[in-house]
Protein backbone atom coordinates (compact mmCIF):
# COMPACT_ATOMS: atom_id res chain seq x y z
CA UNK A 1 0.00 0.00 0.00
CA UNK A 2 2.81 2.41 0.86
CA UNK A 3 4.57 1.66 -2.41
CA UNK A 4 1.46 2.55 -4.41
CA UNK A 5 1.03 5.77 -2.49
CA UNK A 6 4.67 6.74 -3.19
CA UNK A 7 4.24 6.18 -6.92
CA UNK A 8 1.11 8.33 -6.92
CA UNK A 9 2.83 11.38 -5.42
CA UNK A 10 5.92 11.28 -7.64
CA UNK A 11 4.31 13.26 -10.51
CA UNK A 12 3.41 15.96 -7.99
CA UNK A 13 7.01 16.25 -6.90
CA UNK A 14 8.18 16.74 -10.51
CA UNK A 15 5.48 19.30 -11.24
CA UNK A 16 6.69 22.87 -11.99
CA UNK A 17 4.55 25.96 -12.14
CA UNK A 18 4.03 27.45 -15.58
CA UNK A 19 4.82 31.11 -16.04
CA UNK A 20 4.39 33.37 -19.02
CA UNK A 21 6.78 36.26 -19.55
CA UNK A 22 7.12 38.86 -22.26
CA UNK A 23 10.46 38.77 -24.04
CA UNK A 24 11.92 42.25 -23.50
CA UNK A 25 15.13 43.93 -24.67
CA UNK A 26 18.10 43.57 -22.34
CA UNK A 27 17.87 47.24 -21.39
CA UNK A 28 15.52 50.15 -22.05
CA UNK A 29 16.71 53.69 -21.41
CA UNK A 30 15.27 57.18 -21.74
CA UNK A 31 18.01 59.55 -22.92
CA UNK A 32 17.78 62.95 -21.23
CA UNK A 33 19.48 66.16 -22.20
CA UNK A 34 22.52 67.16 -20.17
CA UNK A 35 22.56 70.67 -21.63
CA UNK A 36 20.15 73.37 -22.73
CA UNK A 37 19.64 74.65 -26.25
CA UNK A 38 17.59 74.67 -29.43
CA UNK A 39 17.07 71.40 -31.32
CA UNK A 40 18.46 71.90 -34.83
CA UNK A 41 18.38 68.34 -36.20
CA UNK A 42 16.41 65.15 -35.47
CA UNK A 43 16.89 61.86 -37.33
CA UNK A 44 13.24 60.88 -37.79
CA UNK A 45 14.06 58.56 -40.70
CA UNK A 46 15.97 56.08 -38.51
CA UNK A 47 13.37 55.96 -35.75
CA UNK A 48 12.56 52.28 -35.12
CA UNK A 49 15.89 50.89 -36.34
CA UNK A 50 19.37 49.94 -35.14
CA UNK A 51 21.83 52.84 -35.00
CA UNK A 52 25.59 52.49 -34.81
CA UNK A 53 27.82 55.55 -34.74
CA UNK A 54 25.25 57.98 -36.12
CA UNK A 55 23.97 61.25 -34.68
CA UNK A 56 20.23 61.17 -33.98
CA UNK A 57 19.77 64.58 -32.31
CA UNK A 58 21.73 67.81 -32.54
CA UNK A 59 21.39 70.79 -30.22
CA UNK A 60 22.59 74.19 -31.41
CA UNK A 61 26.29 74.59 -30.50
CA UNK A 62 27.23 77.53 -32.73
CA UNK A 63 27.92 79.97 -29.87
CA UNK A 64 29.78 77.29 -27.90
CA UNK A 65 32.13 76.71 -30.84
CA UNK A 66 32.77 80.46 -31.23
CA UNK A 67 33.39 80.73 -27.50
CA UNK A 68 35.74 77.75 -27.65
CA UNK A 69 37.75 79.28 -30.49
CA UNK A 70 38.02 82.63 -28.69
CA UNK A 71 38.99 80.95 -25.42
CA UNK A 72 41.83 79.08 -27.10
CA UNK A 73 43.10 82.41 -28.48
CA UNK A 74 42.80 83.94 -25.00
CA UNK A 75 45.04 81.22 -23.59
CA UNK A 76 47.59 81.88 -26.33
CA UNK A 77 47.59 85.59 -25.50
CA UNK A 78 47.81 84.95 -21.77
CA UNK A 79 50.79 82.62 -22.25
CA UNK A 80 52.54 85.31 -24.31
CA UNK A 81 51.89 87.89 -21.60
CA UNK A 82 53.28 85.48 -18.99
CA UNK A 83 56.51 85.09 -20.99
CA UNK A 84 56.85 88.85 -21.37
CA UNK A 85 56.40 89.37 -17.63
CA UNK A 86 58.93 86.62 -16.91
CA UNK A 87 61.49 88.56 -18.95
CA UNK A 88 60.55 91.75 -17.11
CA UNK A 89 60.89 89.92 -13.78
CA UNK A 90 64.37 88.66 -14.71
CA UNK A 91 65.54 92.22 -15.48
CA UNK A 92 63.98 93.56 -12.28
CA UNK A 93 65.58 90.78 -10.25
CA UNK A 94 69.05 91.61 -11.58
CA UNK A 95 68.51 95.31 -10.89
CA UNK A 96 67.15 94.52 -7.45
CA UNK A 97 70.24 92.46 -6.58
CA UNK A 98 72.56 95.22 -7.82
CA UNK A 99 70.65 97.88 -5.91
CA UNK A 100 70.62 95.67 -2.81
CA UNK A 101 74.39 95.19 -3.08
CA UNK A 102 74.91 98.95 -3.54
CA UNK A 103 72.69 99.76 -0.57
CA UNK A 104 74.54 97.31 1.70
CA UNK A 105 77.88 98.69 0.59
CA UNK A 106 76.97 102.37 1.01
CA UNK A 107 75.21 101.80 4.31
CA UNK A 108 78.57 100.70 5.80
CA UNK A 109 80.49 103.74 4.53
CA UNK A 110 81.03 106.38 7.17
CA UNK A 111 81.66 108.94 4.46
CA UNK A 112 78.26 108.45 2.85
CA UNK A 113 75.61 110.91 3.89
CA UNK A 114 72.24 109.93 5.34
CA UNK A 115 70.59 111.28 2.21
CA UNK A 116 72.70 108.99 0.01
CA UNK A 117 71.91 105.99 2.22
CA UNK A 118 68.18 106.79 2.26
CA UNK A 119 68.18 107.23 -1.53
CA UNK A 120 69.96 103.90 -2.03
CA UNK A 121 67.48 102.14 0.26
CA UNK A 122 64.52 103.79 -1.46
CA UNK A 123 65.76 102.67 -4.88
CA UNK A 124 66.29 99.13 -3.61
CA UNK A 125 62.80 98.83 -2.07
CA UNK A 126 61.20 100.41 -5.14
CA UNK A 127 62.77 97.88 -7.51
CA UNK A 128 61.99 95.06 -5.08
CA UNK A 129 58.33 96.15 -5.02
CA UNK A 130 58.25 96.21 -8.85
CA UNK A 131 59.78 92.74 -8.94
CA UNK A 132 57.27 91.29 -6.44
CA UNK A 133 54.39 93.03 -8.26
CA UNK A 134 55.50 91.44 -11.53
CA UNK A 135 55.75 88.02 -9.85
CA UNK A 136 52.25 88.49 -8.45
CA UNK A 137 51.01 89.41 -11.93
CA UNK A 138 52.55 86.23 -13.36
CA UNK A 139 50.78 84.12 -10.74
CA UNK A 140 47.50 85.92 -11.50
CA UNK A 141 47.96 85.28 -15.23
CA UNK A 142 48.66 81.61 -14.61
CA UNK A 143 45.48 81.43 -12.53
CA UNK A 144 43.58 82.99 -15.46
CA UNK A 145 45.07 80.34 -17.76
CA UNK A 146 43.91 77.56 -15.43
CA UNK A 147 40.42 79.07 -15.31
CA UNK A 148 40.41 79.41 -19.09
CA UNK A 149 41.50 75.78 -19.51
CA UNK A 150 38.61 74.72 -17.30
CA UNK A 151 36.26 76.86 -19.38
CA UNK A 152 37.57 75.21 -22.57
CA UNK A 153 36.99 71.72 -21.15
CA UNK A 154 33.45 72.70 -20.16
CA UNK A 155 32.79 74.05 -23.65
CA UNK A 156 34.17 70.85 -25.23
CA UNK A 157 31.95 68.78 -22.94
CA UNK A 158 28.91 70.92 -23.78
CA UNK A 159 29.59 70.66 -27.53
CA UNK A 160 30.00 66.90 -27.27
CA UNK A 161 26.75 66.51 -25.32
CA UNK A 162 24.88 68.56 -27.92
CA UNK A 163 25.43 65.82 -30.50
CA UNK A 164 23.56 62.68 -29.40
CA UNK A 165 25.26 59.72 -31.08
CA UNK A 166 24.09 56.13 -30.64
CA UNK A 167 26.45 53.15 -30.76
CA UNK A 168 24.85 49.81 -31.56
CA UNK A 169 21.50 50.70 -29.99
CA UNK A 170 17.90 50.47 -31.16
CA UNK A 171 16.23 53.85 -31.57
CA UNK A 172 12.75 53.14 -30.29
CA UNK A 173 11.26 56.64 -30.15
CA UNK A 174 12.32 60.26 -30.61
CA UNK A 175 10.70 62.61 -28.14
CA UNK A 176 11.77 66.01 -29.53
CA UNK A 177 11.47 67.81 -32.84
CA UNK A 178 13.43 70.52 -34.67
CA UNK A 179 12.68 73.89 -33.11
CA UNK A 180 12.10 72.56 -29.60
CA UNK A 181 14.08 74.19 -26.81
CA UNK A 182 15.33 71.72 -24.22
CA UNK A 183 16.75 72.16 -20.75
CA UNK A 184 18.86 69.72 -18.72
CA UNK A 185 16.77 66.71 -17.74
CA UNK A 186 14.32 66.90 -20.67
CA UNK A 187 13.70 63.50 -22.33
CA UNK A 188 15.16 63.27 -25.83
CA UNK A 189 14.67 59.67 -26.96
CA UNK A 190 13.88 56.13 -25.88
CA UNK A 191 16.55 53.62 -26.80
CA UNK A 192 16.86 49.88 -26.28
CA UNK A 193 19.72 47.42 -26.10
CA UNK A 194 18.55 44.41 -28.13
CA UNK A 195 21.89 42.59 -28.09
CA UNK A 196 20.21 40.23 -25.59
CA UNK A 197 16.75 39.56 -24.29
CA UNK A 198 15.37 39.23 -20.79
CA UNK A 199 12.43 37.50 -19.16
CA UNK A 200 11.02 38.89 -15.93
CA UNK A 201 9.26 36.35 -13.72
CA UNK A 202 7.60 36.52 -10.32
CA UNK A 203 8.30 33.33 -8.40
CA UNK A 204 6.94 31.99 -5.12
CA UNK A 205 9.34 31.37 -2.25
CA UNK A 206 9.28 27.58 -2.72
CA UNK A 207 10.33 27.98 -6.35
CA UNK A 208 13.51 29.72 -5.25
CA UNK A 209 14.83 26.66 -3.43
CA UNK A 210 18.05 25.55 -5.18
CA UNK A 211 17.18 27.95 -8.00
CA UNK A 212 20.78 27.97 -9.28
CA UNK A 213 20.61 24.22 -9.93
CA UNK A 214 17.26 24.19 -11.69
CA UNK A 215 16.78 23.96 -15.45
CA UNK A 216 14.87 26.59 -17.41
CA UNK A 217 12.41 25.35 -20.02
CA UNK A 218 11.21 27.80 -22.68
CA UNK A 219 8.04 26.92 -24.57
CA UNK A 220 8.42 23.38 -23.32
CA UNK A 221 12.03 22.97 -24.48
CA UNK A 222 15.07 22.60 -22.26
CA UNK A 223 17.36 25.64 -22.47
CA UNK A 224 20.94 26.39 -21.38
CA UNK A 225 19.82 29.42 -19.41
CA UNK A 226 19.67 29.96 -15.66
CA UNK A 227 17.91 32.46 -13.45
CA UNK A 228 20.44 35.30 -13.44
CA UNK A 229 19.05 37.61 -10.80
CA UNK A 230 16.72 37.21 -7.84
CA UNK A 231 15.29 40.00 -5.70
CA UNK A 232 15.38 38.91 -2.06
CA UNK A 233 12.49 41.19 -1.11
CA UNK A 234 8.96 40.47 -2.29
CA UNK A 235 7.58 42.60 -5.08
CA UNK A 236 5.53 45.71 -4.29
CA UNK A 237 2.75 44.66 -6.64
CA UNK A 238 2.88 40.87 -6.33
CA UNK A 239 3.39 40.93 -2.59
CA UNK A 240 3.88 37.17 -2.15
CA UNK A 241 6.26 36.74 -5.08
CA UNK A 242 9.90 37.52 -5.79
CA UNK A 243 11.05 39.29 -8.92
CA UNK A 244 13.58 37.38 -11.04
CA UNK A 245 15.33 37.87 -14.38
CA UNK A 246 16.56 35.45 -17.00
CA UNK A 247 18.85 36.76 -19.74
CA UNK A 248 18.70 34.96 -23.07
CA UNK A 249 20.11 35.34 -26.57
CA UNK A 250 18.54 37.98 -28.77
CA UNK A 251 15.63 36.52 -30.75
CA UNK A 252 15.84 36.14 -34.51
CA UNK A 253 12.27 37.39 -34.73
CA UNK A 254 10.54 40.15 -32.81
CA UNK A 255 10.70 41.01 -29.13
CA UNK A 256 7.59 41.36 -26.92
CA UNK A 257 6.19 37.89 -27.61
CA UNK A 258 4.94 35.77 -24.69
CA UNK A 259 7.10 32.82 -23.75
CA UNK A 260 6.05 29.92 -21.54
CA UNK A 261 8.65 29.43 -18.81
CA UNK A 262 9.05 26.46 -16.47
CA UNK A 263 11.79 26.12 -13.90
CA UNK A 264 12.38 22.62 -12.58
Amino acid sequence: MNRVFFMMIMPLVMFAKVHYAKLEPYESVVLKSAVSGLITDVDLIDEGSMIDGKMIIHIDDKLDKINLKDSKLDILFLNNIVEINKDIAKGLYRNMKRQESYYKRISRLLTASKTQKDSAYSNFTSIRTQYLTTQEKIISLKKQIVDMQYKIEKLKDSIEKKSVILKNKYLYKLMVRVGDFVAPGVALAKIKDISRGKLVLFLDADELNNIDKKIVYLDGKKSPYKVDKVWRVTDEKFISSYRTKIYIDAPKEQFSKLIKVEIK
